[in-house]
């Protein structure tokens, strides 16, 4: 049916909503700090970002909105997220270092999402750029570039330097054209939250996607089975603004509880109208469902468990521990989630973690003076993290130190016994010859008697013509003093001895 001449005018051309893919430290977020001319890069920990960002930049009088999606791994589920509200996908591949697992799985992520995209070749001001190599590669992995038997457009840029980002933007926007990206301004909001975390100061923050209509202060928000009334927006500037429009990332605040990511919200200035909408909702599957878990799984008799509390800043952020921690897997040792949330570690938390017995462990958060001098004088291990990589390292640890040590026996050498003199109280006196390998004061006893080795005992004091010893080489005669209180046999002339020294090492996952 031909739209009428009413419903044409609410229709309007909207900004694409740009995510930016590739393998970590590819430059994306060095490319968005070109776009945008602000410095991302060094408020993030370890120059990666560490978690979903949204903004908007002006290129020949038409906007863009960009999402900053993380690079590192324990992130896919960020990125997957990011693509699925994105109309354009700029791929990110390093000159210099070409195809990547994460390249690889961005390009399934763009391909699984249906979306047009962009391949950006960035470093080509590196020594070893050959954009050659990254095309081959690329058309391996079935993306075939313009120029390379295919239709992807391809722009080679240095972000660095802030060459060819014109040139990608040009790009950008005639996609954009070619998808002739629409929405209806008039219409109350739809969108997808892309963002949450808890302010100390004004509570529950989330960053929202306009993806159609406009979204007003005042206005009643519902998410899956939660409403909340928009107290205020921001837009990605921190800047207060009364209303966002098609395309627009906007910061809400006036939530009652923290909502879902990826979950699509709607907006209504009737009160009756969202409760409605909430009454109707099906709960939706919640999130953390591994950590929830953790709780309820049965492990095996004698397992040790390691009972741990997980705070974090933003929800994006604790999803990515969450999806880190779940691919330690180890049938030795076990772990229990006994709580999680959002926001610093405080008092509570510790509290918490006492009367439970459990270790606390933070991702980008700060922690409490409270929290900390409980923590002190109840002697419960507490850890902040900057960098991922360091949480599940630390994790890791505290697992494998709940499994009994590794005994390692290293042979040092054997001795034949050639006389027996008394037992003198607990110690037995014995002369003999080294016959390979060396004989230790201090080391470990055994009687070999076959294919077999007897424990009996230690090694307490060792001469060499009748002059005390710390070791006596091959072939030399010596006389010992053994400690045989825990003794397994008694000894006799002609046995063979075999010293050795034990070491506990400590077991990895």
């Amino acid at each position: 049916m031909t739209p009428t001449a009413a419903n044409t005018e609410k229709i309007m051309a909207r900004p694409p909503v740009v995510v930016v893919l590739g393998h970590v430290d590819h430059g994306k977020t060095r490319l968005l700090d070109a776009i945008r001319q602000t410095n991302v890069i060094d408020t993030e920990s370890g120059g990666i970002t560490q978690h979903i960002g949204a903004y908007q930049a002006t290129f020949k009088d038409k906007r863009i909105t960009f999402l900053d999606t993380p690079g590192h791994e324990a992130f896919s589920a960020i990125r997957s997220r990011g693509a699925k509200v994105a109309d354009i996908a700029v791929l990110v591949v390093a000159a210099d270092e070409s195809v990547k697992p994460q390249t690889r799985e961005a390009i399934h992520i763009i391909k699984d999402a249906g979306i047009p995209y962009v391949v950006a070749i960035n470093k080509m001001d590196k020594d070893g750029a050959n954009p050659d190599k990254v095309k081959q590669d690329l058309a391996v992995e079935e993306v075939l570039v313009e120029g390379w038997g295919g239709d992807v457009p391809i722009v080679e840029i240095a972000a660095k330097l802030n060459q060819g980002i014109d040139e990608l933007l040009d790009m950008i926007l005639l996609v954009a054209d070619l998808n002739e990206l629409t929405a209806d301004a008039s219409k109350s909001a739809t969108g997808i939250i892309i963002e949450s975390h808890l302010d100390k100061r004004r509570g529950t923050i989330a960053t929202a996607l306009v993806q159609d209509g406009t979204l007003h202060t005042g206005e009643y928000i519902v998410v899956g089975n939660m409403t909340g009334k928009i107290r205020s927006l921001e837009d990605f500037n921190g800047n207060t603004v009364q209303e966002a429009g098609p395309s627009q990332p906007v910061v809400v605040l006036g939530w009652t509880a923290s909502p879902d990511l990826g979950r699509s919200f709607r907006a209504t200035n009737v009160k009756k109208v969202a409760d409605e909408w909430q009454a109707d909702s099906v709960a939706s599957a919640p999130l953390f469902p591994f950590f929830s878990d953790s709780l309820r799984k049965e492990y095996a008799p004698g397992i040790p468990i390691l009972n741990v509390i997980f705070k974090a800043d933003v929800t994006s952020s604790l999803e990515a521990v969450e999806l880190s921690i779940q691919s330690i897997s180890t049938e030795r040792v076990g772990f229990r989630v006994l709580d999680f949330g959002i926001g610093n570690i405080t008092e509570q938390d510790v509290k918490t973690a006492s009367s439970k017995g459990a270790a606390i462990m933070g991702f980008r958060v700060g922690i409490e003076p409270s929290g900390a001098k409980h923590a002190e004088k109840m002697g419960i291990p507490l850890q902040s993290f900057d960098v991922i990589y360091e949480l599940v390292e630390s994790f890791r640890n505290q697992l494998a130190d709940l499994l009994e040590p590794v005994v390692e026996r290293t042979i040092i050498g054997k001795l034949k016994i050639l006389k027996l003199f008394k037992i003198d109280g607990r110690n037995q006196i014995l002369g003999g010859r080294v016959s390979s390998g060396k004989a230790v004061r201090g080391s470990l006893v055994d009687v070999v008697r076959g294919d077999s080795s007897i424990k009996l005992g230690k090694i307490i004091q060792l001469q060499h013509e009748k002059q005390d010893m710390t070791e006596v080489s091959e072939g030399l005669e010596a006389g010992l003093r053994i400690d045989i209180t825990a003794a397994k046999t008694q000894p006799a002339e002609g046995d063979t001895l075999e010293l050795y020294e034990e070491k506990k090492v400590r077991q990895d996952l």
